[in-house]
């Protein structure tokens, strides 16, 4: 098994290696974005209610991201240093690496899911649920709630299958959970009328069928790197690591969730429900193209990770290139749908012609920055892969916390209208944000490159 690692990636053809890994990847991180989307499909075409429901989703949005963020915490950061391991030849190492992230997975779940049932109500009203949609989002989280530990377990370590090469059966962890997902979906919220309950119960149930399929793959003689026992110790030191790098996605996600409190708040006060319902889709879509883009670049950080650790230099500036380049052709993309086709996604999500059209205006400054966001993220995940915490978890703290938090409260005071001045915060920090990342980029990917050669030279 070993030995046909280190084949596929110190010696395949690096755009078709990124490839074979890249589009399961994409596949995977589109496919886990249709669970919030496939609900808010359901729910938005809903007789009566449907409105309310979206916009009771969007504020039960941020904790979602948050549990999701938890487990990128330790997945995201756990499976680059397995890469390294592995490349380093050091496969004992990577194995404790993944039972380790795999018992602080466990901890973690029990943790968050008694926080959130404890103070559902209070956080659901601090994110910007009104009167009318507190009831339907408590609804909602009851139930998601419950199955917690699945979400942590099937995104937590489904990276470790990833990063040992098995991009489409990482896939079909997703794969399976998506399609169980839409077909309950369907008999919950339709067939059996459970509305905003249904949509949840049909997550829940689908999580753990992933949960189930990771840890059979896991633990079975298919995997390079097995889940074992003897290896779901905690080793303060290991742990320590973990979470260094696993800091940066953490940051990117659980940003995620306070930006959508920050924008429904401000939302909820200066234009009410329908433009937060209208913020609603627009955020699940800004998911699903940050998701998408994410997907590639973790199809590519396997290479750069593994062999990083084996000192191949020449094959890590080659799939950073790659990468990268694809990234910005993507994003460019993606700019162009949502400035000059917006209402093509949109009506997905509901057939009410208000909440369409006022969408569609506000799409239009809301993506006017991913033209360039794609270089940013790619580079951010080049870090992540090469193992970089505080340069990583910089990037992540400056587009959101630094630059779009600030914005969102203060750009209302200047302009109007106040809804408008809310989301041009947005666009603004896309900018900013991808231009420091490329001078950032520029300043220290040579240093890191030669401090490296340095060392492969000493050998």
């Amino acid at each position: 098994m070993n030995n046909q690692m280190k084949d596929r990636f110190a010696n395949q053809s690096i755009p078709k290696l990124i490839f074979l890994l890249a589009i399961p990847a994409v596949i995977a991180q589109l496919i886990n974005a249709m669970y919030s989307v496939v609900d808010r499909m359901f729910l938005g075409r809903m007789e009566e209610g449907g409105t309310l429901a979206l916009s009771a989703i969007g504020i039960s949005f941020p904790i979602i991201m948050l549990i999701s963020a938890f487990a990128a915490l330790i997945g995201a950061g756990g499976a680059p240093l397995a890469s390294i391991k592995i490349g380093q030849g050091e496969h004992k190492k990577a194995e404790q690496l993944l039972g380790s992230c795999f018992t602080m997975l466990l901890m973690a779940s029990v943790i968050l899911t008694a926080l959130f049932l404890i103070f559902k109500s209070p956080f659901l009203t601090l994110f910007g649920a009104s009167h009318d949609t507190l009831p339907l989002a408590n609804d909602f989280l009851s139930i998601y709630l419950l199955g917690t530990v699945a979400v942590l377990i099937s995104l937590g370590l489904n990276p470790f299958i990833a990063a040992q090469g098995y991009a489409k059966t990482a896939m079909l962890t997703v794969c399976i959970g998506a399609v169980v997902n839409i077909i309950l979906d369907a008999i919950f919220i339709f067939e059996m009328n459970m509305g905003i309950k249904g949509a949840a119960l049909a997550t829940v149930i689908a999580q753990f069928i992933s949960a189930i399929w990771v840890l059979g793959f896991l633990i079975s003689k298919r995997a390079p790197l097995r889940l074992r026992l003897s290896n779901m110790r905690i080793k303060p030191k290991e742990a320590a690591s973990v979470l260094a790098l696993g800091l940066s996605p953490f940051i990117m996600m659980s940003t995620e969730s306070l930006i959508q409190i920050v924008f429904n708040t401000s939302l909820a006060k200066f234009g009410g429900d329908m433009y937060v319902a209208a913020m609603g889709i627009m955020g699940t879509l800004m998911q699903i193209f940050g998701t998408l883009l994410s997907g590639f670049a973790q199809g590519a950080q396997p290479i750069i990770s593994y062999n990083y650790g084996a000192r191949d230099l020449a094959r890590v500036k080659s799939t950073i290139l790659y990468c990268s380049v694809f990234c910005a052709a993507f994003g460019l993309s993606m700019w162009g749908v949502a400035i000059f086709v917006p209402k093509l996604p949109i009506i997905i999500f509901t057939n009410n012609p208000e909440l369409v059209a006022l969408t569609a205006r506000l799409m239009k400054i809301f993506f006017l920055g991913t033209c360039i966001f794609g270089i940013q993220l790619a580079f951010q995940q080049v870090f992540i892969a090469l193992g970089q915490a505080r340069v990583s978890i910089f990037i992540a703290i400056l587009r959101k916390i630094i630059l779009l938090i600030p914005l969102v409260l203060l750009l209302p005071t200047f302009i109007s209208p106040k809804t408008d001045a809310v989301i041009i915060a947005e666009p603004i920090a896309d900018f900013c944000a991808a231009l420091t990342c490329c001078v950032l980029f520029g300043l220290t990917i040579k240093k890191l490159f030669k401090d490296r050669s340095d060392k492969a030279g000493m050998l």
